[in-house]
């Protein structure tokens, strides 16, 4: 039977076979891969430019590379500084947000009491409340409190940014697992304390590295918050305010500011690439639960 009597159904079939399906999907994702990180390999490469030939050079490749701009980044523009602030406030953060979430969801997973529904529906309500509204109040309590020109008080505030959607992420994922974890526990003599830090944490660990990643995604990049806290000492700024610093009034250091871009967002990519395995599926997870 020649192709021209094949009905138009098996000819279809015949032409989008598995193989030819992968091979387009492939190139489509690959089209819109490049597009999307070429902002990001731009910047990288006009890092290495001098200010003279950023706007007389548009391409990928500089004529005259240069290390001067991180020189000049690093310690001029004193961001070498900026990291290790940022550093300190992301790595608090983190470890104070992942285990308050982590409690607050395993009680709101696994236990029942009067009010707990409400008391979700409050704390889904505050997601809908944008941070420029709750930034006065929050540089008001660190004032009260002594931490309004401290970076302890800056990590403090940071920690609250997204602890709601944590919590939620936890409770989700301590929902699905079995209640013959807990029994098994209560029998051999262990209390609920212990039955949380040695039993259940543990196998919460795809959420752990979520809530980590984008904590420290969170806290790594914020912006606001830390030019309100920061406004009265410069020394306390992060990385995200210190390159916006290379803005002046009648200049702007753009290959300072590429290379100060390019050092702040190496660390979180990094730890994104190293985690992603986990960060994707603790998402799946919690989609599920």
């Amino acid at each position: 039977m020649s192709d021209a009597a094949l009905p138009s159904g098996r000819m279809r079939q015949s032409i989008f076979t598995p193989r030819r399906k992968r091979f387009i999907t492939s190139i489509v994702l690959a089209v819109m891969c490049v597009i999307w990180i070429y902002p990001l390999i731009w910047m990288i490469a006009a890092s290495f430019k001098p200010n003279s030939e950023l706007f007389t050079n548009p391409g990928m490749i500089p004529n005259r590379p240069t290390f001067e701009n991180y020189g000049r980044a690093w310690t001029e523009a004193n961001m070498q500084r900026y990291f290790f602030n940022t550093l300190f406030v992301t790595v608090g953060s983190v470890l104070i947000t992942t285990i308050a979430a982590a409690l607050g969801g395993y009680v709101l997973g696994r236990r029942e009491f009067p009010g707990k529904w409400p008391l979700m529906g409050l704390m889904v309500f505050t997601l809908f409340i944008p941070q420029g509204y709750t930034i006065i109040p929050v540089f008001q309590l660190l004032t009260t409190l002594g931490l309004g020109q401290s970076l302890w008080g800056l990590m403090l505030a940071t920690c609250g940014h997204s602890i709601v959607i944590f919590i939620l992420l936890f409770a989700g994922y301590f929902t699905q697992m079995p209640r013959e974890l807990e029994e098994a526990s209560r029998m051999d003599g262990v209390g609920p304390v212990k039955t949380f830090w040695y039993v259940m944490l543990p196998l919460a660990k795809p959420i752990v590295v979520t809530v980590v990643v984008m904590q420290s995604l969170q806290a790594w990049n914020d912006f606001l918050l830390p030019l309100v806290i920061t406004l009265a000492n410069p020394a306390m700024r992060t990385l995200s305010v210190g390159i916006y610093s290379f803005k002046g009034e009648h200049f702007v250091d753009w290959g300072g500011m590429m290379a100060a871009s390019t050092i702040a967002i190496g660390p979180i990519v990094l730890l994104f690439l190293f985690l992603q395995r986990y960060f994707i599926d603790g998402l799946a997870g919690a989609v599920k639960g």
